[in-house]
């Protein structure tokens, strides 16, 4: 044989052994070995999701140089005290400002994303990210100048995916507890950061984290955390103080955990907490978790972000983006079982909310539609009035303090505009941040009011003075 054909004649031989040694390794063996791929690996979070994470992981506490303020006010979960995203704090607002905008007290760096704060007798809580360190970061803060008290982290390892935190802690004098992005719960001592306790809902539940990650901020009710994990419960309730299982809700159609966070309602004098799942919308009794009512007329399959809005007489207004437009639901009592019926939907020109969960007041919905317009509507679905397109707020968030209400567009400029249902009045605006995507939920408490765009938090003196 000469030497060209040689040269032709090895790579060949080369890749029919190469392919007779895979073959007699794979049926010597029937195959064992290969790794089957387990459903769930290609969602976010990947192979540890997939497999559920660590029972326990370690965390760190690093005490800081911050005291608190000498402060009361609170402004203690997602939403404020009621859930309702009013402030009821008595210290006196102002109602305008100088050309300057309100007095920016304290900024301080946080890492991208949009976690909003919460707010307990002069500290300040947020679940940041620590994207050098690859771990969530839950942070206390000083209300008087914005100094870190202490800092909790623990390992979660985030990619960048439209921002790196999403999620409100909720604190009382004793705990505060968060929801990481990977759905890694933790609970720890509000004056020493000490860890308390630590629940993964993916090991614990099967719980798939949702896209862009979990963006629903813990609720506790009493002495219990209420969680919607999805997967082989829909709701849960935890012991506050030790992180116990106290019961879990049916799924039997496997909802899974969406955006939204969970709402406190009664039905038929029997209290329920109401949640958004992948499949539809559920209301729980809340001594038991069985299920009151649930329906699938209400399902966003893209980003389910707000959050169920109670209006009283056994009605839920749902609103959502992506075209989902909003609902309005009633419960109603059908041969002895509760049965949730549609009163109206409304296009998503009308109204719907892509990211922040309206407002009910003066028996009115208060929201930013997708249009960026803020809207009045009665409890019939009709528009009582609109803020007009010379005045846009994007997905930014809004509360109400006062008879007013405080709206934030995208890029960081803040308005004060009268809460009534008699038309739009603004009563202040300026630029309190830079921008971009200033979305984080924003906390009032002490005349002192906490926001953020996607890089900075400031505290903004709002008070009378």
């Amino acid at each position: 044989m000469n030497k060209t054909l040689m040269a032709k004649m090895v790579p060949i031989l080369v890749a029919v052994l190469a392919c007779g040694v895979v073959l007699g390794w794979f049926f010597g063996s029937n195959g064992e070995g290969l790794k089957e791929r387990v459903p769930g690996e290609d969602r976010v979070g990947g192979e540890a999701a997939a497999a559920g994470g660590p029972a326990a992981w370690d965390g760190k506490l690093v005490k800081g140089s911050g005291t608190p303020a000498s402060l009361q006010g609170v402004w203690p979960r997602f939403r404020g005290p009621k859930g309702d995203n009013i402030c009821i704090d008595p210290t006196p607002l102002a109602k305008s400002w100088p050309a300057g905008g309100p007095k920016a007290l304290w900024k301080t760096d946080v890492g991208e994303g949009f976690a909003g704060a919460t707010i307990w007798k002069g500290r300040v809580f947020l679940l940041d990210y620590d994207r050098e360190g690859k771990a969530d970061a839950l942070r206390c803060l000083s209300l008087a100048d914005g100094q870190e008290i202490w800092r909790y982290t623990y390992s979660s390892k985030v990619k960048r995916n439209h921002g790196m935190s999403r999620t409100i802690p909720t604190v009382s004098d004793k705990y505060v507890i968060s929801l990481g992005p990977k759905c890694q719960v933790v609970c720890v001592d509000t004056e020493t950061g000490e860890l308390r306790w630590q629940l993964n809902l993916v090991r614990e539940f099967n719980t798939e984290v949702p896209p862009w990650y979990a963006g629903q901020c813990p609720l506790v009710d009493g002495d219990r955390l209420i969680l919607g994990t999805g997967g082989d419960a829909l709701v849960v309730a935890v012991d506050y103080a030790t992180g116990k299982v106290l019961w879990k809700s049916p799924n039997p159609g496997r909802w899974q955990m969406t955006h939204s966070s969970i709402a406190t309602a009664e039905f038929k004098d029997r209290k329920a907490y109401v949640y958004c799942g992948s499949g539809g919308v559920a209301a729980v009794a809340a001594e038991d978790g069985s299920i009151l009512w649930q329906t699938r007329d209400w399902k966003i399959s893209i980003a389910n972000i707000a959050t169920p809005l109670p209006v009283g007489d056994g009605r839920i207004f749902l609103s959502g983006g992506y075209d989902a437009g909003s609902m309005m639901l009633q419960a109603k009592d059908v041969g002895g079982k509760l049965v949730a019926e549609q009163l109206f939907r409304l296009k998503a020109a009308v109204f719907g909310a892509t990211q922040q969960t309206p407002i009910f007041y003066q028996n009115h919905i208060f929201g930013v539609r997708p249009d960026g317009q803020l809207v009045c509507l009665d409890l019939s679905g009709k528009v009582v009035w609109a803020s007009g397109a010379k005045n846009k707020f994007g997905s930014g968030p809004f509360l109400m303090a006062q008879g007013m209400i405080y709206v934030m567009d995208d890029n960081g400029t803040l308005t004060l505009a009268e809460a009534s249902t008699a038309g739009y009045t603004q009563l202040a605006r300026a630029k309190v941040l830079e921008g971009p995507d200033a979305w984080g939920p924003m906390a009032l408490a002490d005349g002192r009011l906490i926001a953020r765009d996607v890089n900075k938090m400031v505290c903004l003196d709002v008070a009378a003075h």
